[in-house]
């Protein structure tokens, strides 16, 4: 099955090599636990009128299917996304921020996210990370996206 987005832009923001003795199978698996996960950072108030907030960051992972469509991975749907995977190759995700802040009345406020393409290829213990932001203001860089999954792989397998 392909796995490759049609619309994905040819000159990207951001891209990385990484040397790594994984196969793409375990990036697949690391990014679908990435999925659910959130963090806090500190950027500007969605008034953008100057004032600093504390925010989170909330993340949600898909995965594209035949070039077209994106589906949710995480770690419910990854093993039937791996069966159509091969070792060494290229996978699309799509990757979306979703940010929200607490009010003077503790309440959750959300607003306007980022979303990101990534594109993750592996050919002989080299992996590729491609980011490019289709959506938001930017208060996310691609290059942080990049880091992030890299951080997890890392995190998750002390040999590679």
């Amino acid at each position: 099955m392909r796995r490759i987005y049609h619309r994905f832009p040819p000159e990207p923001e951001f891209e990385q090599k990484y040397n790594f003795r994984a196969d793409l199978h375990y990036i697949v698996r690391t990014i679908a636990k990435m999925d659910g996960k959130f963090g806090n950072f500190v950027t500007d108030s969605p008034d953008l009128k100057g004032k600093r907030i504390q925010a989170k960051r909330d993340i949600k992972i898909e995965i594209t299917d035949k070039g077209v469509e994106f589906y949710p991975l995480n770690k419910d749907s990854v093993d039937s996304v791996l069966a159509d995977i091969e070792k060494e190759g290229t996978v699309d995700f799509r990757v979306a921020l979703k940010y929200s802040f607490l009010n003077e009345k503790y309440e959750r406020v959300p607003f306007k996210g980022d979303s990101f393409l990534v594109r993750a290829k592996v050919e002989n213990g080299v992996l590729t990370m491609t980011v490019h932001r289709i959506e938001g203001l930017g208060r996310t860089e691609p290059s942080r996206i990049a880091e992030t999954i890299v951080d997890e792989i890392r995190r998750n397998a002390p040999d590679v």
